[in-house]
């Protein structure tokens, strides 16, 4: 008797131990997913804060989509390029030269972009600056995420060059890390844009203002490796269009909707005829990233 209540007890525990592990599971289909793809996001903002943002609305997403979904990220954005340059990521979120860029070489195709949105590049200084005009940067340095940050800094220095400004430029890494350098006095202006400026932390924004902004183009893309499976693709793509404009996953990462794309969406972005030399983008990978 003590033998067979030892193995019921023991059996209660595994039938229980794989109910609750297929309490997890996602919806049977023919094609149903195994492993988590891998979503990569441009790192604008530090690896820390990208987490907190992105994490719970990639969670929603995975949930409502039954598409397992795994966020991914890099130290800085010409790792992240290298790592576009390689198919690393299933899925990711690039500024509109990236996506131009690795449409063709590697293969990433468009399915969303955030809703009546344009994209629109900031020069920003600090608040009790002397700097009132662009023509007051001729000769100063400013601070720049990367070469190839579109909205952030290819837009920013190609309309500086237009109209004859010179300016020594510098590459800090991350939205955050400008509004940081500029605010402490490191770089007299800085390149932004401005969903990254609204979300920066109040201490450090409310020390900044604008002092230009450029033209309008259409925004980051949301973008699949070719090899993704189509219905993989359209389950998280139909869960994002369907996310209510207050939903709280939404709040931090400053947007109110998304709508389809495809990749002509971005020909605004071609016409612009940028080249590796203009931007200095890694178009292959020099350090590990992450697994697909």
């Amino acid at each position: 008797m003590f033998r067979v209540s030892i193995f019921k007890s023991v059996l209660q525990i595994a039938v229980a131990a794989f109910l609750y592990l297929l309490s997890f599971s996602e919806p049977a289909s023919a094609s149903a997913q195994t492993y988590p793809l891998s979503f990569g996001i441009v790192p604008q903002q530090s690896a820390t804060r990208l987490a907190r943002d992105w994490v719970p609305f990639l969670a929603k997403v995975s949930k409502l989509s039954g598409v397992s979904l795994r966020f991914a990220t890099v130290t800085d954005i010409p790792t992240f390029e290298g790592c576009l340059g390689e198919g690393a990521f299933d899925f990711a979120y690039m500024n509109p030269y990236h996506f131009t860029v690795f449409n063709r070489l590697a293969g990433y195709h468009a399915f969303a972009r955030q809703a009546d949105k344009r994209l629109r590049g900031l020069i920003v200084v600090a608040k009790n600056s002397p700097i009132k005009t662009l023509k007051d940067l001729d000769g100063l340095g400013a601070a720049f995420p990367s070469p190839a940050a579109f909205g952030a800094s290819a837009i920013q220095r190609a309309e500086l060059k237009q109209l004859g400004i010179r300016i020594t430029p510098a590459y800090v890494n991350s939205h955050d890390s400008v509004y940081r350098a500029v605010e402490a006095g490191l770089y007299v202006a800085g390149g932004g844009v401005t969903r990254t400026f609204a979300s920066a932390p109040s201490e450090i924004r409310n020390k900044l203002r604008i002092l230009h902004q450029t033209k309008a183009y259409t925004p980051h893309a949301f973008a699949a490796r070719a090899d993704v499976p189509a219905e993989a693709v359209a389950r998280v793509r139909n869960t994002m269009l369907a996310l209510a404009a207050d939903d709280p996953v939404l709040l931090p990462l400053g947007i109110t909707g998304f709508q389809a794309a495809t990749d002509r969406d971005w020909d605004d972005v071609r016409r612009l005829e940028l080249t590796p030399n203009d931007t200095g983008i890694r178009l292959r990978g020099t350090a590990p990233c992450p697994s697909g």
